[in-house]
């Protein structure tokens, strides 16, 4: 073998191993990114069931409805900085509607963003099953003029458990600091066992009327009214 023969077949060599060499740092490369996602969705999901854990911790054993809701806006508001917070919960042919602010609320054409729900809305919103957006409301009906969507960063949630859901949490803040998917995943998180938290809570006044309207008419009973 030649020299010159020798010295092509040793830089073919070379030209292959670096062309190797390139391609093992490429699936490297691609392995550590995949690794470095994989990690913060990790770190993410931690703190999505740290939230709901600390979460249900507060409400436990609370079984009035003002009460539970007062306690889970102000631990929403914690999460969400400059959030505003708002509870719709549905009722046979009307809504209910418990706010929690900033102080900074945003107003649509002079209203409250929360003022601008109707009853066939809410209740679109309530059964929607997934997390809508602004877009998605004004889509379902919502009142007042698209052009707010330059200044407010709003979504919807709906209290989903199993397909039974009494209403949605609103929560919405400026544009220049919108609202991040963690953010909304945390409050997902929270949906069914406040949805479950809610209906116990009617369900536990509802019974103190009926007992309530039980006692009333064996007092009259026993005073001849």
């Amino acid at each position: 073998m030649n020299t010159n023969s020798r010295d092509r077949k040793l830089r073919l060599l070379i030209a292959r191993l670096n062309k190797e060499r390139k391609q093992q740092a490429k699936k490297i490369d691609i392995l550590c990114n995949d690794l470095i996602g994989a990690h913060r969705e990790f770190i993410r999901g931690l703190s999505v069931i740290g939230f709901a854990a600390d979460f249900y911790e507060s409400i436990a054993g609370v079984t009035d409805l003002h009460e539970l809701l007062c306690i889970s806006g102000g631990l929403i508001e914690e999460q969400i900085p400059d959030a505003n917070v708002a509870f719709f919960l549905r009722r046979c042919n009307n809504f209910e509607l418990h706010v929690f602010e900033t102080d900074q609320p945003i107003e649509m054409e002079d209203r409250r963003l929360e003022n601008c729900f109707t009853t066939e809305v809410v209740n679109n919103i309530s059964s929607s099953n997934r997390t809508c957006s602004l877009d998605d409301m004004f889509a379902m009906g919502l009142q007042g003029s698209p052009s707010c969507l330059d200044k407010v960063s709003a979504f919807a949630v709906p209290l989903n458990d199993h397909g039974s859901s009494p209403g949605f949490i609103l929560i919405y803040r400026s544009s220049q600091k919108a609202l991040t998917d963690e953010e909304l995943q945390r409050i997902g998180g929270i949906a069914p066992g406040l949805s479950r938290a809610i209906s116990a809570c009617r369900a536990d006044a509802y019974r103190q009327r009926g007992r309530g309207s039980g006692e009333e008419a064996a007092a009259q009973t026993q005073t001849g009214l």
